[in-house]
Order: C-alpha cells, then structure tokens, then sequence
C-alpha cells in the first residue's frame, strides 16, 4: 500500500507564536507564507512524513517596525535564511506529540510539539480534510535568535520563550 499525500489547506490554517514583552504582555506573530507536505499510510497519521517550511521574511506581527526588526541579522536573517523548517522524526499518535528538527538560521535542534488530532472529514464538495492542532514551547536563543534588552525595571524586552501554536488543514491529494 502506497502513502497518500496530504497537502496545506491554507486558507484554513495558520502557524503563530507568542512571546512576552516586558515581562509583561503578550505580543502575537505568524508567518503568511508557509507550507507543510504530508505522506501517510494509516488513518491516524502514526506513520506519516511531515515536513514543514515558512518564508521568515512573510513574519507578520501587525507591526511594520518591528516586523522589520525580525526579519533582520538580529532574529531571522531573513535575507541569509529564506526559509526555516520543521521536519518530523515522530509522530506518537497515541499520546499526540509530534517530534522533529527545527531548523532556523541554519541551526537544527530537535524539539517535541503536542499534535491534537481534529479528525478526517469531508466538505462539501467531496474533498477529504483532516485537522491538527499543534502546540509547543521553544527557547529562542538555542537557534541564535539572541537580541535583546535590558529594562530599567529589570528583566529584558523580550522572553526567551516562545510558545508555538498551529491550526493545520490538510486536504487529501486526488
């Protein structure tokens, strides 16, 4: 038995990551252009190869300043790292955790993700879906994305941590 492919549904999907600033508050970002290629075999996607890729420089904050700010040297390197990419090693079904190789500025580092699977479906014109929520926590400065800056109150403008969440519509290939 062959795998089926699975590809992006991007008008219902969406990867986003948050990070605290000031300690404070929380700010919310994306990327617009991504994608993500899937080959399974079985229905619970226990044995599937994912691999996923963002544009860094389709980062968007809502905030053009600071946008440009993280798609320079001091995170992304967006003009020397086009891209980064997750690509999965595991996926535990059973226990719905995804683990892979993240790599950003050229750097890979294995991370694990929790990956709630929505189901298999059909829509209304006949077309199979299927639905993942991911959701995670990476320490930004492992892949080289040190910037920062002291506040006068202590602590730093930026948290190390960076929570990960993800909506991902996959359609199945005809």
């Amino acid at each position: 038995m062959s795998k089926t492919k699975w590809a992006l549904d991007l008008a219902h999907s969406e990867i986003q990551f948050k990070v605290k600033h000031m300690m404070i508050a929380t700010v919310t970002g994306g990327f617009d252009k991504f994608d993500v290629q899937v080959a399974a075999e079985k229905e619970d996607f226990s044995d599937a190869e994912i691999a996923f890729t963002a544009e860094t420089a389709s980062i968007n904050t809502g905030s053009e300043q600071r946008d440009g700010h993280l798609k320079s040297a001091d995170f992304f390197d967006a003009e020397n790292h086009p891209e980064l990419k997750f690509e999965a090693t595991n996926y535990d079904a059973a226990n719905g955790k995804l683990a892979g190789n993240l790599t950003i500025k050229g750097i890979t580092k294995p991370v694990t993700l929790d990956a709630e699977f929505g189901g298999v479906g059909k829509d209304p014109w006949g077309n199979t879906k299927a639905g993942f929520t991911l959701s995670g926590k990476i320490n930004r400065k492992e892949w080289g994305l040190n910037w920062n800056a002291a506040l006068e109150t202590g602590g730093v403008l930026v948290s190390e941590d960076v929570r990960i969440l993800g909506e991902i519509q996959l359609a199945k290939a005809a």
